[in-house]
């Protein structure tokens, strides 16, 4: 097989592709069904592209779409979008003009067919190289969807020459397609909507790990070796329609990596979970994002839902939420005309200032601002456990915590010091301090629950129980979860001060997580086979009663279920639930109020409990590390008594 990438490259004429673009539902534009065009596009041999050869997908004409050529747009194009109403006449901004005296940058075509994330893809590529880029100094970074879009490399060579953006490197990308064995009978697999409009992390993946590592294997047609910033505040990414939405997930997924949004007529509906972004921007801890928005009022509103009022919800949430986010509101319909007469202004908007780095401002959701302290942030604790869990304070404030494949105990004393305890913890789970001073735990490896007094002196409270996380009242009882995988019915088990062990509940899917209500009437366990946390109420014998759910908690795109986990209690009543999402928090009436993604670590939010001298330091074990953070509000101490919380907001 002949190696394509390896031929020279391949000058195309102004001609040539110039009005054919990267098939967007906004791109109404014909390409011509000849075996020549086919294999131009799709060859894997790096194309220099003319000054003006792709730069026409979203310009301010239209081009009347061929009945042959729309069969080979990289999507379908739906009927509705013929509806749009004519195109508006913008201004063109003189940075989307090509001017006598500017260096020019060149643009290089290419192809990626060996991705693991989505296995089976092909799609092309075009970098975009300023005149200006020396290889000495990494450059800055724009990733756009779809494609080359905005006339974006003449912008790009102006707004660098006057020192309106820095030097950056334009990485556009198309969507993804795998190929029909016969395309003579059979349909390739379109993939831009699967990449595109779905939440989670695996398209920022793809960027991080695949397709800009491949961009830096390249060369300029001078020989000028391409590096790129890895600094996430030397990185833009921009799309329109679902490439907006996809644009704005990786920098949601990964703001360290992308701190700079350019959306365009963003498809924030109901089609894979974009929907959901308004209310989740709203309870997340802000992030150091800034965005740019653009859209018209006779945007789609089809069975996905209403993309303008969509937008607007987006910068409305984001306002809310403390982000730094500019928008520009025209008449149009599903058109790149206005993404591209105002592109100009969003690069110099999102750029501004640089290299000052993006920060997240200050949230106006009320919980957030009850619990945060500015600028205190997460501080790793220790690192390197095989999996942590079972995390407690006892009465001084004094932190326990399992590293469960290992069966050892760690302590951490008021002075922040981290000590091994001279144990064998018997893989350990579960941990609570009860009204008598002593620690129990859930011994994973022995199946019993077990006390240890100050000195360290070990008893058997209960045997053949193979538990997994516990709480202990002011009573003396004790409520132990007995998960039995996701799929058998789990036990709770209430063991008696006198020892006495009984089968209070039966049935959810993996009980994990408990912990009181901070009067003590009521338990609430997390269920996390599913997205729920239950609710008991607690009866004078200690049984349970009165079962139902509680808590609905936010699921990753990417699962089936939020697998909650520990949980624990404020004074005001909140709950602080660990997840897969990160820290869920929930008012008393068992609504997420508020989110606090989890710190870096090799796994998930495990664990919780609050401590330090005045119970305000927020501990949190996270795989394979331990974090802390101090918090405005304090948590409660079951072995100190009931606390009736304030009255919960209905």
């Amino acid at each position: 097989m002949v190696d394509r990438r390896r031929r020279p490259p391949v000058r195309v004429s102004r001609t040539g592709i110039s009005r054919t673009g990267i098939s967007h539902p906004g791109n109404m534009i014909a390409l011509k069904q000849n075996r020549y065009m086919k294999n131009l596009l799709f060859s894997a041999a790096p194309v220099r592209v003319s000054r003006t050869g792709m730069f026409e997908m979203f310009s301010a004409s239209r081009t009347r779409v061929s009945r042959t050529g729309i069969f080979f747009f990289l999507i379908f194009v739906p009927v509705w979008l013929f509806a749009q109403n004519a195109a508006v006449k913008y201004p063109v901004d003189s940075a989307s003009v090509e001017h006598a005296g500017v260096p020019k940058g060149e643009v290089l075509k290419f192809s990626f067919d060996h991705s693991s994330i989505f296995p089976g893809t092909t799609r092309d590529y075009w970098i975009y190289i300023p005149a200006q880029y020396q290889p000495g100094k990494p450059a800055c970074v724009y990733i756009n969807q779809d494609g080359i879009q905005w006339k974006a490399p003449t912008v790009f060579d102006n707004l660098i020459s006057k020192n309106e953006m820095p030097v950056t490197i334009g990485v556009f990308v198309a969507p993804g397609k795998v190929p029909a064995t016969n395309a003579s009978v059979a349909q390739d697999r379109y993939n831009r909507s699967f990449e595109y409009d779905g939440l989670g992390n695996a398209y920022a993946k793809f960027l991080l790990n695949e397709l800009l590592p491949e961009v830096e294997k390249q060369k300029a047609s001078d020989g000028r070796i391409i590096r790129l910033s890895k600094s996430g505040n030397d990185r833009a990414i921009g799309g329109s329609s679902s490439g907006a939405v996809c644009a704005f997930t990786a920098a949601w997924e990964y703001p360290a990596e992308f701190s700079r949004v350019f959306s365009a007529i963003g498809t924030y509906v109901g089609l894979r979970g974009a929907d959901r972004y308004p209310s989740l921007i709203r309870k997340y801890e802000p992030k150091p994002i800034r965005v740019f928005l653009q859209d018209g009022a006779n945007d789609l509103n089809i069975y996905g839902g209403d993309w303008y009022k969509a937008n607007e919800m987006m910068e409305r949430a984001l306002s809310f939420a403390g982000y730094e986010v500019s928008h520009v509101w025209g008449e149009e319909g599903h058109s790149g005309n206005q993404g591209t007469a105002i592109f100009p202004d969003a690069m110099r908007w999102l750029w501004k200032d640089w290299p000052k780095p993006v920060n997240a401002g200050p949230s106006r959701n009320q919980v957030l601002s009850d619990i945060l302290i500015p600028d205190a942030g997460w501080e790793l604790v220790g690192e390197g456990y095989g999996f942590t869990e079972g995390i407690a304070a006892n009465a001084k404030g004094e932190v326990f915590f399992q590293d469960i494949p290992n069966a050892k105990t760690y302590k951490i004393g008021l002075d922040g010091k981290l000590e091994a305890m001279p144990l064998n913890a018997k893989k350990a789970s579960g941990t609570c301090f009860g009204p008598d001073g002593k620690r129990y735990v859930v011994a994973g490896a022995t199946k019993q629950v077990i006390s240890y007094d100050a000195d360290g002196k070990e008893t058997v409270v209960a045997d053949s129980i193979n538990g997994n996380d516990i709480v202990v009242a002011k009573n003396g009882n004790i409520y132990v979860t007995a998960p039995d995988g996701t799929s058998n019915p789990s036990k709770i088990f209430l063991i008696k001060p006198d020892g006495r062990k009984t089968v209070v509940d039966l049935g959810l899917k993996f009980a994990n997580g408990l912990t009181l209500t901070p009067d003590q009437e009521q338990l609430y366990i997390t269920e996390s086979a599913s997205h729920w946390v239950w609710i008991y109420k607690i009866q004078p014998d200690g049984s349970l009663a009165n079962k139902q759910h509680y808590g609905w908690l936010q699921v990753l795109d990417t699962e089936e279920n939020a697998w909650s986990d520990g949980l624990k209690c404020d004074t005001a009543g909140r709950v602080f639930v660990a997840s897969k999402l990160g820290i869920q928090v929930l008012d008393q009436l068992g609504r997420v109020n508020a989110i606090l993604p989890a710190p870096p670590s090799n796994g998930q939010a495990s664990n919780c409990c609050f401590g330090g001298p005045d119970f305000n330091i927020f501990y949190l074990t996270c795989g394979d590390k331990v974090y802390r953070r101090k918090f405005k509000t304090k948590g409660v101490n079951f072995f100190e008594g009931m606390h009736k919380p304030v009255n919960p907001r209905l």
